[in-house]
């Protein structure tokens, strides 16, 4: 069993990674209905929460189904990430998260998410007053350093768990790659296997796979995986994982009429919860996934992501399924 304070989990837990635009209450729901263990909210702006900024407050939004589910902040001065964490404690989430490895530029360039990993001693002082200002648990994802010149990820593992952090998260990357280049797992494992270490690691980075999923148990002993990318479009991915895990073999892949089902379901329940514009547009990007591996399906890709409303996406899901439900994903 893995515990995150005293939230108890299963052995090696799937937890869904915090994923702008991505992450949301619906995205989330469907991911928890197919074997994600642990969910977080796409990264929030501990200024724009405080500013009662509404894309910012919209995203504490959380369904009971979730749970157990983080809230995921961000942020770089002490006194807005205080009362940031004032402002999430009464939505009740189960975690608080907060974000030390964002490497995109708006975010870095405020010495927020990666980019507090030039000033290591900011990252823990802030981490501290954060646990001392909550009984929630906090949790840290971060990075290995924010170049191949300055890993201390042990160091900084060390530090963070001495000041009361009940999990980490890290990204086998550098802020320096980006999202290029293959990710490290190897100073993750080197955290994981320090005796000094008693909290959960897990690991995040290229898992596409149940075989890479089972690789990071057991070659490189972590205590469970964050999924990011491979679940877009694809929330069967955690399912898949511990079918793999339990029988050695993989689990037969969705059908054309699972996939059309649970795609109309995401996009009502983007609808339902954001409102028609913005439900049609921020579920275009899993379409792709939905429906990959499909031949001469162009034509019907463009439908779901050029409709302006979603009647015009209801209905090319209609078509699709027509016209390939007959289609043999094995």
């Amino acid at each position: 069993m893995v515990k995150i304070g005293d939230i108890e989990l299963p052995d090696f837990p799937l937890l869904l990674a915090p994923m702008e635009d991505v992450s949301d209450p619906p995205f989330r729901t469907l991911c928890k209905e197919n074997g994600a263990d642990v969910v977080y909210t796409e990264f929030i702006s501990s200024e724009g929460l405080i500013r009662d900024a509404a894309k910012s407050t919209m995203k504490l939004d959380i369904y009971e189904s979730e749970r157990p589910v983080g809230i995921q902040i961000f942020g770089a001065n002490l006194d807005s990430m205080l009362q940031c964490v004032e402002i999430v404690e009464r939505t009740k989430p189960d975690i608080i998260d907060i974000n030390f490895g964002c490497p995109v530029k708006k975010v870095v360039s405020k010495g927020a998410g990666a980019g507090i990993l030039k000033d290591i001693d900011l990252m823990v002082s802030l981490t501290k007053a954060m646990v001392e200002h909550t009984s929630l648990p906090i949790t840290v994802k971060t990075r290995l350093g924010w170049d191949d010149d300055s890993i201390r990820i042990v160091e900084v593992a060390e530090r963070l768990q001495d000041v009361g952090i009940k999990a980490l998260s890290i990204h086998g990357r550098t802020r320096a790659q980006m999202y290029k280049g293959n990710a490290n797992w190897k100073p993750i494992a080197e955290v994981k296997n320090n005796p000094r270490m008693h909290i959960p690691i897990f690991g995040n980075g290229d898992v596409t796979t149940p075989e890479l999923a089972m690789k990071m148990r057991d070659e490189y002993g972590l205590d469970g995986c964050m999924i990011g990318r491979a679940s877009i479009g694809y929330p069967w991915f955690f399912n898949e994982i511990k079918h793999f895990f339990e029988h050695g073999t993989h689990m037969a892949p969705p059908t054309m009429a699972d996939r059309v089902e649970v795609a109309r379901r995401h996009l009502q329940m983007a609808i339902d919860w954001k409102g028609e514009t913005l439900g049609v547009f921020e579920t275009r990007r899993h379409y792709t996934n939905y429906f990959k591996g499909i031949p001469n399906f162009k034509e019907y890709r463009m439908k779901m992501v050029t409709s302006d409303d979603s009647a015009g996406v209801f209905a090319a899901f209609d078509e699709v399924l027509a016209k390939f439900g007959d289609h043999n994903f094995a």
